[in-house]
């Protein structure tokens, strides 16, 4: 069973900074790709950022320049980098892991991490 462990989320002011990081059971390269989606009250989950295997990354537009997603393979983790937060990331923040099988894609989620921008 693949555990997704995300620590890293909190409070935080406008304009500042967070560093979400999600701790895999399994080693990430093993993942065909990882990544972060988020969910805000009474809206649905969406994409925050994925990096694929090669290392290509998909942004979502309304984070792109301000959040950057990492990888740590050696320490099979994936992170991402938060800068400049707006009143609107504010979100449960959950990481993702996919692996592509024969027949199917596995998906796997963490439990989520909040975090929180207010004044």
């Amino acid at each position: 069973q693949v555990q997704l462990v995300e620590s890293g989320g909190g409070l935080v002011q406008p304009g500042g900074s967070l560093r979400l990081s999600c701790a895999a059971s399994e080693s990430t390269f093993s993942f065909n790709a990882m990544g972060w989606y988020r969910q805000a009250p009474g809206k649905q989950r969406e994409l925050v950022a994925t990096m694929i295997s090669g290392g290509r990354t998909n942004v979502a537009d309304s984070v792109k320049g301000r959040f950057t997603i990492s990888r740590d393979n050696a320490q099979n983790m994936v992170s991402l980098q938060m800068s400049n937060l707006k009143l609107e990331d504010t979100a449960v923040y959950y990481c993702n892991a996919r692996r592509a099988t024969i027949g199917a894609i596995l998906e796997y989620w963490g439990r989520g991490t909040q975090v929180t921008v207010s004044s």
